[in-house]
C-alpha cells in the first residue's frame, strides 16, 4: 500500500465480533460483495474522508460519514482503471449499499456498520442504521480512551 492510501479497519465490539465483516459474509450477494470490495479498494482507501467531496460520500458530522456504493464492481473497476471486466457481464442487479465510517489517526478509516439500501430505502431504516453506527463509534472511542488510560497507568508503574 502506498504512503498516500488509507488503511481500512473494521469495528469490533467488546466480544471481538466485527459486525461489518459479518454483514459482508452473510447478507450480501456475490455481486454486492464484489462491488463493496471494489469500492473500498478503488475509492475509500485512496480518498478516505475526502469521499465526502464526491458522489461516493456524505458527511454526517462529528467525524462520521457515509460511504455510498451505487455501481457494480465491473463498473467501478472500469471507472478507475479503464479495464473492462467480463466477470459480471449481463448481470443487471441493482447495487445500493451504505457503509458508515469514521476517519481517525494517521489515515485510518473505521467501518462501523453497513446495509443494503436497495433492500429497504426508507428514511426510517437509514436513521436506524445511523443511530447504530453512532453507538458503535461511541463504544470505539470509549475503548480507545480506556486503552490510553491503561497505557499511561502501566507506563508510570515501572
Amino acid at each position: 500500500m502506498s504512503a498516500g492510501e488509507f488503511t481500512i479497519e473494521f469495528f469490533e465490539d467488546d466480544d471481538g465480533r466485527s459486525p461489518v465483516e459479518e454483514w459482508m459474509d452473510s447478507d450480501l450477494t456475490d455481486l454486492e460483495l464484489a462491488a463493496l470490495v471494489s469500492g473500498l479498494e478503488h475509492v475509500l482507501t485512496r480518498r478516505g474522508i475526502d469521499v465526502c467531496k464526491t458522489e461516493w460520500g456524505k458527511q454526517l458530522g462529528e467525524g462520521f460519514f457515509e460511504f455510498r456504493i451505487r455501481h457494480t464492481s465491473a463498473e467501478i473497476e472500469h471507472m478507475f482503471t479503464g479495464a473492462s471486466s467480463s466477470r459480471q457481464a449481463g448481470k443487471r442487479e441493482k447495487v445500493l449499499l451504505r457503509v458508515f465510517c469514521h476517519a481517525y489517526g494517521t489515515k485510518v478509516v473505521l467501518l462501523l456498520s453497513g446495509y443494503d439500501k436497495a433492500g429497504d430505502p426508507s428514511d426510517k431504516r437509514q436513521q436506524r442504521e445511523i443511530t447504530l453506527a453512532r453507538r458503535r463509534l461511541v463504544e470505539f472511542k470509549e475503548r480507545q480512551a480506556r486503552e490510553r488510560k491503561s497505557q499511561r497507568r502501566g507506563g508510570g508503574d515501572s
